[in-house]
């Protein structure tokens, strides 16, 4: 929000210094951005009047004027500027002045004739430009001689506040003027409303089709209006320095209510309208031609003005060519509405183009200011362009319920530490426009109009203590015994998984949680993701089910960046949809290798990682963990190259090589390896136990079997593990074979046996049974002991 600090005066009758003022909004949570005066240093520039003007005898482009700039006698300034003549008043700069830069003046000789200053232009004086291809051209009734920075009140100061999204009631002149009544205690004095006299006889119908989306609806047709009516200067000025550039009479006087009181509006050519004005959502595919030239295809969750031919404006957002006031309109419609912020937030990113408008009413516009704001630009409008009023025509829809809430003076103090008098705090709600009732405990405060944001005692508290002032709450150290409890034993500390990562060559890194629908649909073949109401941007539209999609991102840019080695990892939040319809968000670490697993060296042969390679950092992860790992097919990754990790019969995450198809798609030249796990299965570990050691050698017996290829590593494991007794310490596959002397489609697995037993030397009359029922699983589950 922009502003200037003299038309504020004119609200709140406030003699604070322009720093002394920039202090207090922004300790009152109006943080002031910038301030700075509304044009740059210079001195010596007075108004003069052209009185003669004559061509300079040696130069073509030049003219010889004579000027009364106040002194006392004519001055002779040479001017090169195309729109000097006699009688127009304009800044001139005698010797001595000094110009924005630096610049002194001095009196010169311009092609053997003398001139005494010069006269300047807006761009000369570091002012907006005013469009004007020379002079500065002033009214007639500016006084000769009068210092410029004092008739166009260029020591003014230009603040930009940065307001939050809760503040909306500051987006205006008369609710800063408001704030730093409530924070000086100055008299604020809002702009006063006149009625305006009913002449005109036409009225414009309003009908609201969508009640949810618009609260209020207020029209009145002015007849015989002078559209080519110039803005004054006065109101130039103030749009200007609120960042608003003048278009014509007619539409400034709407920039300017908009900015004056807080309601935004908007004018239409009466003329090029077609019956009733409908508020209503956009048919699917509707068409609309903006003002800013672009011609958007509207969807249905968009809100419009529409007559009886088609959409209007974009409501909130932004008229249409269509139904624009020219030069040549001649009867208006004035219009002021109330629209829910919902239907409004997010329209200016799905279109890719916004305004001063939609930025109001996406958070929030005072539901009871639309009457007084056609009144008051009604009240411009026959000021300046003239016309006959006709009567204001209002439809309703639904609007927010007036919401009360209670302060108690005990919970006052004890949030803020300070002790504040009812007193005081019911002279800071009054001037906040709280309107207070006296309680038992406090006060009872009316939310107005104009304050989305008071729903409950902390909003109130929050009120109390930033008026009454930060900096004079007293800062209070307290002192105490902190003890740092012991994590369980079966808890991992979170830091070790940051150190164990950081040792295996992983550097952290931080995705956004907003991520494209796209990569949903790839890397977790998730159709029906999480999407957000306002998006920040289109590739933001939806939240992540998985951390794969960010690590590739990531993978991306660092080989955009020559980077052919990368390892990475996030701990994150992954969110997700329950079976009740509720939002599920889990923590999970994911983590992506790419390139070779050694770094360049002289002892080793380059390689690139495989899938052993990420699966033995996987294991390190979860070393205090009992898991397996279980073939699984997974949208993104490569068919059988790809395993569940299991632990205790659930399904703790995944691991294996990116999908080829991905690879061509995200532009990668080899695939990448990843894994993701649940966060709290990393961190859970299995409490230690201890055993005593066997006094007694341990029994080995290798065993090779013949089986199907169809037959898996855990296959033949889980066959093996199944039929053994307490005696069997370790079961292991230490040899595949393939080949000649195998039937076609067969293959060989070697794998040892260990047995111990903790109280007596084991025999073969002991060893063969076991070894036998291991053979016997082995073979119903499909394998041959080989021969």
């Amino acid at each position: 929000m922009q502003f200037s600090y003299s038309w504020l005066k004119t609200q709140a009758d406030t003699e604070l210094s322009a720093d002394k003022l920039e202090h207090l909004l922004t300790m009152s949570g109006l943080e002031v951005e910038e301030a700075e005066t509304a044009a740059p240093a210079f001195t010596g520039v007075v108004i003069a009047e052209v009185k003669s003007v004559e061509k300079h005898p040696d130069a073509d482009r030049l003219n010889v004027t004579q000027v009364d700039a106040g002194t006392g006698e004519l001055v002779q300034i040479v001017c090169g500027a195309p729109n000097v003549k006699a009688g127009i008043k304009v800044p001139c700069s005698l010797p001595g002045a000094v110009l924005p830069g630096n610049f002194k003046i001095k009196p010169t000789k311009m092609r053997g004739v003398v001139s005494n200053g010069m006269l300047c232009s807006t761009d000369e004086l570091g002012l907006p430009d005013d469009g004007v291809n020379g002079l500065h051209i002033l009214p007639q009734d500016a006084p000769v001689g009068a210092n410029i920075r004092e008739y166009l009140d260029l020591d003014d100061t230009v603040f930009t506040l940065k307001i939050t999204p809760n503040r909306a009631d500051c987006l205006s002149i008369k609710g800063i003027a408001r704030e730093v009544s409530a924070l000086t205690g100055c008299a604020f004095k809002q702009p006063a409303i006149h009625p305006v006299s009913i002449t005109g006889s036409r009225k414009q119908p309003v009908q609201i089709d969508a009640p949810a989306d618009c609260g209020r609806f207020i029209s009145r047709v002015i007849e015989n209006v002078n559209a080519r009516a110039a803005t004054p200067d006065w109101m130039k000025q103030r749009l200007e320095r609120s960042g608003i550039r003048s278009i014509s009479a007619l539409v400034d006087i709407g920039n300017y209510v908009m900015l004056e009181i807080g309601q935004p509006m908007h004018v239409f050519d009466a003329d090029k309208l077609s019956g009733s004005l409908h508020i209503r959502r956009a048919c699917e595919g509707e068409t609309l031609e903006c003002l800013n030239e672009k011609t958007v295809s509207l969807s249905e969750n968009t809100l419009v003005v529409a007559d009886e031919k088609g959409a209007l404006s974009l409501a909130g957002l932004m008229g249409g060519t269509a139904s624009a006031v020219s030069d040549d309109t001649q009867n208006i419609v004035l219009e002021a509405a109330w629209f829910a912020p919902e239907i409004i937030a997010g329209k200016s990113r799905q279109y890719g183009f916004g305004s001063d408008s939609s930025f109001r009413f996406e958070r929030g516009v005072d539901y009871r200011l639309q009457a007084d704001a056609i009144e008051r630009a009604t009240e411009l409008v026959l000021q300046i362009c003239g016309g006959a009023a006709g009567e204001m025509v209002e439809a309703l829809g639904e609007l927010p319920e007036t919401k009360q809430v209670e302060l108690r003076l005990g919970r006052l103090k004890t949030v803020l530490g300070v002790d504040i008098s009812a007193e005081q705090v019911e002279t800071i709600l009054q001037h906040l426009g709280l309107q207070p009732e006296k309680t038992a405990e406090g006060f009872r405060v009316t939310a107005p109009s104009f304050r989305f944001d008071i729903e409950i005692e902390a909003d109130l508290i929050e009120e109390i203590g930033r008026v009454y002032g930060y900096e004079n709450i007293p800062d209070d150290y307290t002192s105490g015994r902190l003890k740092m409890l012991a994590l369980p034993e079966t808890r991992r500390p979170r830091f070790a998984v940051y150190n164990e990562m950081a040792a295996r060559g992983y550097r952290e890194v931080v995705s956004y949680a907003f991520v494209d629908e796209q990569w949903e649909h790839d890397f977790a073949a998730n159709a029906d993701p999480i999407r957000l109401q306002n998006p920040l941007a289109a590739q933001y539209a939806v939240m992540r089910s998985t951390l794969i999609g960010g690590l590739v991102e990531i993978l991306q840019n660092n080989l955009n960046r020559k980077q052919n080695r990368v390892r990475v990892f996030e701990i994150a939040r992954v969110f997700s949809k329950g079976s009740d319809g509720q939002f599920v968000q889990n923590e999970r670490i994911g983590g992506l290798w790419y390139g070779a697993a050694m770094p360049e060296q002289w002892g080793e042969k380059t390689r690139n990682a495989d899938f052993y390679d990420i699966k033995a950092d996987v294991e390190n992860l979860l070393k205090n963990k009992a898991v397996e790992f279980v073939k699984t097919e997974h949208p993104a990754l490569h068919p059988g190259r790809a395993a569940n990790i299991v632990s205790d019969g659930q399904v703790i995450g995944f691991v294996g090589e990116l999908h080829p198809k991905w690879l061509q798609k995200y532009d990668l030249p080899q695939a990448p390896l990843v894994f993701e796990i649940d966060m709290a299965a990393v961190l859970e570990r299995e409490k230690t136990r201890y055993q005593t050691v066997s006094k007694f050698q341990p029994v080995r017996r290798d065993l090779a079997f013949v089986m199907p290829e169809t037959m898996t590593h855990d296959d033949l494991l889980a066959a093996l593990k199944g039929a053994a007794n307490k005696l069997v310490q370790e079961i292991s596959v230490f040899d595949v074979y393939r080949g000649t002397g195998l039937p076609e489609g067969m293959k060989s697995m070697a794998v040892k046996v260990i047995l111990q037993d903790m109280e007596n030397t084991l025999t073969d009359e002991t060893v063969e049974p076991v070894i036998g029922k291991l053979i016997d699983a082995a073979t119903a589950a499909g394998a041959q002991l080989r021969s």
